[in-house]
């Protein structure tokens, strides 16, 4: 970690001159100019001055930013096989997010586990085979490249009506699953 340049980023966003910085850190002018350049290091309680006069502690200057997994492979998907059914995970950890995808197989003749009524809207897109979306009384057909959209739904759940395998990339808002 670049201390020096880490602080003089700090100072600059607090807008605020060398001079300015030594006064509310009790520390010197030529000082904090060696320690921005990294000639010099500061010591634990100057680092400390330093820190407080710009509004931070050692903690959150020290805090390493993780960089946001942006994309995902197979070897990062959560898969729970259920009878009937196969959901992947495909974003780990969705649940803190907005929306939570996931991708879902329906084995032949298979049924997804029933979504309660809730806030929020889900969406599908019927990737292979073809599926029944059962929502109360009402069921829609769907087949490959065809879309569901639903706000505020009644009980609802896929089913196939074929022997043959469905998939479906299924996404709610909230995360439900």
């Amino acid at each position: 970690m670049d201390i020096g340049t880490k602080i003089k980023q700090l100072r600059l966003t607090n807008d605020l001159t060398l001079e300015e910085l030594a006064s509310r850190s009790e520390l010197t002018k030529g000082f904090l100019s060696q320690v921005e350049r990294n000639l010099t290091s500061p010591s634990i309680s100057s680092l400390e001055d330093i820190l407080e006069a710009l509004g931070t502690n050692l903690a959150s200057f020290f805090k390493e930013e993780g960089k946001e997994q942006v994309v995902f492979g197979k070897e990062d998907f959560f898969v729970s096989e259920q009878e009937g059914y196969t959901i992947e995970w495909i974003v780990p950890n969705a649940q803190k997010n907005e929306m939570e995808p996931i991708l879902l197989t329906l084995e032949g003749n298979g049924i997804s586990q029933t979504i309660d009524p809730h806030r929020g809207q889900e969406f599908g897109y019927v990737l292979k085979g073809d599926i029944c979306l059962v929502m109360g009384k009402e069921t829609y057909r769907l087949k490959a490249k065809e879309t569901f959209y639903l706000n505020a739904a009644p009980s609802h759940y896929l089913k196939n009506p074929s022997r043959k395998e469905a998939k479906v990339l299924w996404i709610t808002m909230p995360p439900m699953f």
